[in-house]
């Protein structure tokens, strides 16, 4: 578990099985001990993608914001 602020962090759990989640990408159903079993994002583990190295600048999110723009745009003139 890797992810910085859940309970869990930091802990190896079991897995029991994975499956794909409906937002995409891949959940772990794991035996979290006294907590129960609890279903991980990828992200969340050490199977994920690493954390990038550097922060999110305001660049990054200019750019973000134009992606969304552009994405509206096209669904507006398709609809």
């Amino acid at each position: 578990m890797t992810h910085p602020f859940h309970p869990l962090a930091g802990q190896r759990l079991t897995i029991i099985f994975q499956r794909r989640l409906k937002q995409g990408g891949m959940g772990y159903v794991c035996d979290g001990g006294a907590l129960g079993n609890t279903t991980l994002p990828e992200s969340f583990t050490d199977r994920g993608m690493p954390p990038e190295r550097g922060p999110l600048t305001g660049e990054i999110l200019a750019g973000l914001v134009l992606l969304l723009k552009n994405l509206q745009k096209r669904l507006d003139s398709q609809g």
